[in-house]
């Protein structure tokens, strides 16, 4: 066995937790993506998808993809730089910048491309990276290939971000990334303060819009949008595989920054295109989101019902607003337990533990859909009420 193999050989977490029972990832779906899927050949409800929209089997969608991959095929052999630029993902960049409202958009392979093509791209040595503590992993990844100085500032903290933009200097770059919705605290970035402080220190503003898209702002545009302040904000980045129900993502802004990172950015010139029947499910999912506004109604409905009901039951959510619920556990094994119990009972949700936060900040991150019903909630609150006494996270 060679240092490397020997070296890995130790990590053995995994099977630790698979040899008590509780090891909750990698666990196989044999249905779509809907409220309740099929595990193992049982119903299981599901509040662990990013499928906000609930479009991942809307039929209108799975017909365009169907149809493009028909008139195109199943891929684009090639990058978007040189052969794998189709007509579709022309049409689809000007749809994108036209939801956003934006000047221009460019389509990545996925979201976590984006993130790891346009920060690097756009900043250089003794320029700025300015991050929320919280912000996504694909941010944090995408500033370790980048030459620019990072500075954290803490969550939220409008102090906090002041305090580092007044350690940078005044005529360098300074690129303040935030997520738009905070994907495991479900809570909104202070854009409005964070657009003043960017004015007031000559910054720049990207908003990680991933969770947002089909969420926030009108017919589901983004933060932005959200807070009437898309003008202000220079580069707005989403994903396609929450609620646009395909996969890949993009990056919206001015003519001239879209121009700039489309011939310098190495994700988007080294990878290949994305899939035709996953443009054309995005360009469906977007006239759906716009032609169907009851979804984001019924999103906000079901969210704010969870939201009172998790409360009234004592669980610690946190600050979120949004269709993310984080149920704090802050106790590793109690989480991954509580995570089997409600598979066990038939609940699908998804366990966050050290080292992706920290030992006292473990939690069970719990998702809601536009086509989830309150019945579904209620039967998911009865299972997390019985549990969480069960294991005295709750009393």
């Amino acid at each position: 066995m060679r240092i490397l193999q020997r070296k890995l050989a130790h990590y053995t977490e995994p099977q630790k937790v698979e040899r008590m029972g509780i090891y909750p990832f990698f666990r196989m779906i044999e249905s779509d993506q809907d409220t309740v899927v099929t595990m193992k050949g049982k119903k299981v409800l599901m509040f662990g998808s990013n499928s906000y929209m609930g479009l991942t089997n809307h039929p209108k969608i799975k017909e365009a993809a169907i149809k493009a991959t028909e008139k195109y095929g199943t891929g684009c052999a090639g990058s978007r730089f040189l052969n794998g630029t189709l007509d579709i993902h022309i049409e689809l960049e000007s749809k994108l910048a036209e939801f956003v409202k934006k000047d221009a958009a460019l389509v990545f392979s996925t979201g976590f491309q984006v993130n790891l093509g346009v920060i690097p791209t756009v900043t250089g040595r003794n320029d700025y990276i300015l991050l929320d503590e919280l912000d996504h992993a694909s941010i944090i990844e995408a500033t370790r290939l980048s030459f620019a100085k990072v500075l954290k500032f803490r969550h939220n903290d409008m102090q906090s971000l002041e305090r580092v933009l007044k350690r940078c200097e005044p005529h360098r770059i300074k690129l303040i990334v935030v997520d738009g919705v905070f994907s495991m605290d479900g809570d909104i970035a202070n854009l409005p303060e964070i657009v003043k402080l960017a004015e007031k220190y000559e910054a720049t503003v990207m908003v990680d819009d991933a969770h947002s898209i089909g969420v926030l702002g009108k017919n589901g545009s983004g933060t932005a949008s959200h807070f009437g302040l898309t003008e202000k904000v220079d580069l707005i980045m989403g994903t396609f595989s929450k609620s646009l129900a395909a996969l890949g993502g993009f990056i919206a802004s001015d003519f001239e920054t879209i121009n700039f990172i489309k011939h310098h950015s190495r994700t988007l010139i080294f990878s290949a295109s994305i899939t035709p029947g996953s443009a054309a499910a995005v360009l469906a999912a977007i006239e759906v989101i716009k032609s169907e506004p009851e979804r984001m109604e019924k999103l906000w409905d079901v969210t704010h019902y969870a939201i009172d009901n998790f409360r009234k039951l004592g669980f610690d959510i946190g600050h979120t607003v949004t269709p993310i619920i984080p149920l704090y556990i802050r106790d590793n094994l109690k989480t991954l337990k509580l995570t089997r119990l409600l598979m066990d009972e038939g609940v699908f949700v998804n366990p966050v533990v050290s080292p992706a936060v920290s030992k006292d900040s473990t939690l069970i991150r719990f998702s809601l859909m536009a086509t989830h019903t309150k019945d579904q909630v209620d039967i998911a609150l009865e299972k997390f009420e019985k549990l969480g006494k069960k294991l005295h996270i709750i009393s």
